[in-house]
């Protein structure tokens, strides 16, 4: 491969790439790496999450200009590029029964349909490696489950000049794979981490409530090394402020044993049209020289 290696990340609201993948993106910035995260919809329905926001009527009328906002300064803080895919937020339906779904909003478009404006990107910007969520969406909100079904279709399609032809020139990545950084190995490492040290440990009820949901555990192939980039992953996400509280639970565990305890971001190859081994310590392994 003796062109720029580029990587795109494909995620479902802003906020979404500083809180999965984040430092992997960082590292591969540093390396030269041409990175693009391409952001479906404009996170116009996500609550206003930080405490110290709420009620704010500015942010509650302007919410898309907001949270627009926002993404470009995260994107500026880890060094990629940012393309909109131009739907509207599903929101995350509560209750029981659970509410219909927003007319017109992400998952209720046509997954072919809104597959093809995915694939235009990806003929445009000729990713070698794709980045998205699993079949559940990683946790199951509409929107994340609706990027990972445009994301499957995408990734056979851009490679195909018999579809979507009015896409440009085809384009085939070569790898695909899921985000798993919130994976229980690392939520039980550090916990018990924290624990050994007599600290407090935010994931005591993530765990239990684990337990509950009874979902089968994910295989982990692809650990990549990035606690460097773990800062910057970190001011990224505060850049989101509509989203984060900086002093909620995203930032209780120190650095320093993040750090010690699980330096890495974890992904899972779901497509690979190259020979690689794993587990991997890199989403470019078997195309860096091929």
């Amino acid at each position: 491969m003796t062109d720029q290696l580029r990587l795109m990340a494909v995620h479902a609201h802003p906020d979404d790439e500083s809180s999965k993948g984040a430092a992997t993106m960082a590292k591969y910035v540093s390396e030269g790496v041409d990175v693009l995260v391409a952001t479906c919809t404009g996170g116009e329905r996500g609550s206003i999450l930080n405490p110290k926001l709420q009620g704010d009527p500015y942010i509650e009328e302007h919410i898309h200009e907001v949270r627009a906002k926002e993404m470009d300064e995260a994107r500026e803080i880890l060094g990629v590029k940012q393309e909109w895919l131009g739907y509207v937020d599903s929101g995350l339906p509560e209750g029981d029964p659970l509410p219909p779904l927003p007319e017109g909003c992400f998952a209720l478009q046509d997954v072919d349909e809104a597959a093809g404006t995915l694939v235009k990107l990806i003929r445009e910007f000729k990713p070698h490696v794709i980045t998205t969520y699993d079949e559940n969406g990683g946790y199951p909100h509409p929107d994340h489950i609706m990027t990972h079904k445009i994301s499957m279709v995408a990734f056979e399609a851009a490679g195909d000049p018999e579809k979507y032809p009015e896409a440009g020139e085809p384009w085939q990545p070569l790898k695909l794979y899921y985000n798993q950084g919130f994976n229980r190995p690392r939520t039980v490492a550090l916990h018990e981490a924290l624990l050994a040290r007599g600290l407090e440990s935010p994931y005591g009820e993530w765990l239990e409530r684990w337990k509950e949901f009874e979902r089968a555990e994910r295989t982990l192939t692809t650990y990549i090394p990035c606690s460097e980039f773990f800062e910057i992953r970190d001011k990224a996400l505060i850049a989101h402020r509509t989203q984060i509280d900086p002093d909620g639970g995203w930032f209780r565990v120190p650095m320093d044993i993040q750090k010690e305890v699980w330096p890495t971001e974890e992904y899972e190859l779901a497509k690979s049209l190259v020979d690689t081994s794993l587990p991997e310590d890199d989403l470019f392994a078997g195309i860096r020289n091929n």
